[in-house]
């Protein structure tokens, strides 16, 4: 089963200092159709204003995923980290026993464009933690790069729930599209989000801010013919 999730289907909030689509119910939007996908409960693809950002506000028992598009994302937490994540760099923040966190753009005239995702960890209760990690363009070009999983594998962020995320970034030269495939596990779930660009994934053609939901399906053959930025989620079903 593939199914396209419009991004202009997406719960959508305007705060002023902030505008979010929201993937999934969140917060103001609740749709029941729409409660998340497997352990894959949130993606919210957030515009921080210059100067803006969340104040300090807690969490418990959730893997909080960031990716930077554009911009920079500043983050404080009750940890004591104190960190600035830039384009090309993930960070996973284990919410567990509970977390007190902010998220803000510093910058002056720069937006920051990034993507919040939330997932079901494996277990309640899990002590706090923080990690991040830098992978350059060119891991991404034209190929799955994984970078975040439960076992840290090829040097990828370390998840506490069943989940590989993969980031790809398609640069096609001399007009020749590029192909790969992923082979998704029997009894696990898919989740692609096209953040720019167009991509076509099994003959289903995304357009920015798209998303594909796949379930039952042994191979995804990703096929981009011009350049394009997504991620894949590789989910607990």
């Amino acid at each position: 089963m593939f199914r396209i999730r419009p991004s202009h289907e997406r719960g959508f909030a305007d705060h002023g200092w902030l505008t979010s689509f929201h993937s999934f119910s969140f917060a103001g939007y609740y749709d029941p159709r729409h409660m998340g996908w497997g352990n894959l409960r949130v993606i919210n693809e957030d515009r921080i204003a210059p100067g803006a950002g969340f104040g300090a506000h807690p969490h418990r028992d959730m893997e909080i995923v960031s990716y930077v598009i554009d911009g920079a994302l500043s983050h404080e937490d009750s940890m004591g980290n104190v960190q600035t994540i830039t384009p090309g760099e993930v960070q996973r923040m284990t919410a567990g026993t509970g977390v007190v966190h902010s998220e803000h753009n510093h910058a002056q005239g720069q937006q920051t464009h990034f993507l919040q995702i939330w997932l079901l960890p494996s277990a309640q209760g899990l002590q706090p933690g923080y990690e991040q990690k830098r992978f350059s363009e060119a891991e991404k070009t034209n190929t799955l790069r994984l970078v975040a999983s439960p076992d840290g594998a090829q040097g990828s962020v370390q998840l506490h729930a069943n989940a590989r995320i993969y980031a790809s970034v398609l640069r096609p030269e001399d007009g020749a599209a590029v192909q790969f495939s992923h082979v998704l596990p029997a009894g696990r779930k898919a989740y692609v989000q096209l953040i720019h660009g167009k991509l076509e994934v099994s003959g289903h053609l995304l357009q920015a801010g798209d998303a594909l939901l796949v379930d039952q399906e042994p191979l995804l053959q990703f096929t981009g013919s011009s350049p394009a930025e997504f991620l894949l989620f590789d989910l607990e079903a």
